[in-house]
């Protein structure tokens, strides 16, 4: 790995993680992790091909990946979210699983699906997010 890269991605982490400790606000909160999700599953997705892929960067985005979901997951209020709750816990399993699937065969399509599905999520929960300010 050169140290270009190595410089580059540390400053993109410490950007993020600042990002994160600057929101306050949960809803904002939750499109960040989806925004770094979505960025995990596409490196996950760039290294997928074992001839051609960056093994470490691989296995760091896939481990990533899986526990934002796991964060998303975690996050949600069963008690006042219902149905809908119980709808994004199965979606983002459903999405976990694709992941996971695609280690055995380094095949491409099931992290597709997961990121066309969590893509979906991310945009209404931004159009929410939209309304609830412009309803402030």
């Amino acid at each position: 790995m050169s140290r270009n890269y190595k410089k580059m991605t540390d400053a993109y982490q410490t950007t993020e993680r600042n990002a994160l400790v600057e929101t306050e606000d949960p809803h904002q909160l939750i499109l960040v992790m989806f925004d770094a999700l979505m960025k995990s599953i596409e490196v996950y997705l760039e290294n997928i091909d074992v001839k051609e892929a960056d093994l470490e960067l691989r296995s760091k985005h896939f481990s990533r990946a899986l526990t934002i979901i796991y964060s998303l997951q975690s996050s949600l209020d069963f008690e006042k979210g219902g149905e809908i709750a119980d709808n994004l816990f199965q979606t983002y399993e459903f999405a976990r699983q694709m992941i996971i699937g695609s280690i055995k065969d380094m095949d491409e399509t099931g992290p597709k699906r997961a990121l066309a599905l969590l893509t979906e999520i991310r945009e209404a929960w931004a159009q929410m997010g939209e309304q609830l300010s412009d309803e402030k």
